[in-house]
């Protein structure tokens, strides 16, 4: 019982500092909206192209579809740690750079509430903003930086009945968005313009599979979620200061968050095939749609009623991804229990840019190794991805992942027999 006490205590202090701790990203489409979006996906489905609304796993937490956690074996204790480190080679007309980023990307953990029921907790990066770069204007320079992002907070919680699960996620979101432009004249005082948004909100998300067999060894998945649009809450502003002397902060301008800014309407569905017999093949097809063309980003404007920060026009978010696993046996030695996963991914992302739409696509592939003597997981996977606009390509960037996640297993629930 002292070992499962400790195990607890260790997520729960992890789960305290992953708030201040989501893996860095290098972007300069960072800077705009909310930063880059994050799709609730572990290092095991990031492996499979980012899947996950079919999937159903007694041994893998999935927090892309709550129903998912009515699955979770019955005594089962799951938890799932993830890091994430990244290199970006980018190009413009100006040149080309590279960076590196990453950190601790996710904690979650899973456990059964019955034979029926599954429960889930954790946080999961929803946005992340990280950039730095500089140029030239008229008269001087600027340099651009950026930081942050909206982390979620969530209890989850799922039931089944036949070959139905039905699941919620309720959360709490909050974080921190900076974006800071330093402006330096040829002869003059520098001075820094500072936009930050403070988010402190709640959100929901509702998911349920079906699960078909097909006979002993076959059956097919399907499954879906839903989020309603909502108005973020919390606050805006925007600051202007001269750092060439001790003066403060001047607020320009200031705004509540609620009826301004908006969380948009979102569907996920997905398909899933599963084949376990000596094999075991899993094949899944997700596509999804956030609608934040109808998501409001207002303008902030100062005492006299002018503009002093642009709002955004947003495009819908679509999403399509595949993904599958292999393992050649699943009751054979070591090596033959180890699964192979491989998976694509293609996104029209929200931003528009200046007329311009983002587009991102990209593969990935990985495995897993269980640890000796044990059921626990460590996934370990490769990614590629590319990121440009268009019709105009702004920025070409690509990045190369290496993603590792640490899935603990271990059996709490079993009674055992005093002879």
């Amino acid at each position: 019982m002292k070992s499962k006490l400790k195990s607890l205590g260790a997520v729960v202090a992890l789960l305290s500092i992953i708030g201040v701790a989501n893996a860095d990203v290098n972007t300069p489409y960072s800077m705009y909206g909310y930063g880059v979006l994050g799709d609730r996906a572990t290092s095991m489905q990031r492996q499979m192209g980012g899947v996950g609304y079919a999937m159903q796993s007694g041994r893998q937490i999935n927090v892309m579809n709550p129903a998912s956690y009515a699955s979770v074996d019955s005594l089962t204790f799951l938890w799932d740690m993830g890091a994430n480190m990244s290199m970006q080679w980018s190009k413009d007309n100006s040149g080309s750079n590279h960076g590196f980023g990453g950190g601790l990307d996710y904690v979650t953990m899973e456990f059964p509430l019955s034979k029926y029921m599954g429960m889930s907790i954790g946080m999961v990066p929803l946005t992340q903003v990280g950039y730095s770069f500089g140029d030239d204007i008229k008269f001087g320079a600027r340099q651009n930086q950026g930081s942050g992002g909206i982390t979620e907070a969530y209890a989850g919680l799922a039931g089944k009945i036949g070959g139905f699960s039905i699941g919620v996620n309720v959360s709490y979101d909050f974080g921190t968005i900076q974006n800071d432009v330093y402006a330096t004249p040829s002869s003059g005082t520098q001075s820094l313009f500072e936009q930050i948004m403070q988010i402190r909100d709640w959100n929901v998300v509702a998911g349920v599979q079906y699960k078909q067999p097909v006979n002993r060894y076959n059956y097919v998945t399907i499954g879906a979620s839903y989020s309603p649009k909502k108005s973020f809450h919390g606050n805006t502003w925007l600051t202007m200061q001269d750092l060439t002397s001790d003066s403060r902060p001047d607020t320009v301008a200031k705004a509540g968050m609620k009826g301004n800014y908006y969380s948009p309407q979102s569907f996920g569905v997905g398909l899933a095939y599963t084949h376990e017999k000596v094999h075991k093949i899993v094949v899944e097809a997700d596509f999804s749609l956030q609608q934040w063309s109808d998501a409001k980003f207002s303008s902030l404007y100062d005492a006299s009623g002018q503009e002093v920060f642009a709002g955004m026009k947003f495009n819908d978010r679509r999403r399509i991804a595949v993904g599958g696993e292999y393992t050649h046996n699943v009751r054979g030695s070591y090596f033959e229990r180890i699964p192979w996963r491989l998976g694509a991914f293609y996104t029209d992302d929200y931003l528009k840019i200046n007329g311009n739409t983002m587009k991102e696509y990209g593969v990935s592939l990985g495995t897993g190794f269980a640890a000796p003597g044990g059921k626990t997981m460590i996934n370990l996977g490769l990614e590629w991805r590319h990121r440009k606009t268009t019709p105009v390509n702004m920025l070409s960037e690509n990045y190369f992942n290496i993603m590792v996640g640490v899935n603990f297993n271990e059996v709490w629930f079993f009674k055992r027999k005093i002879n």
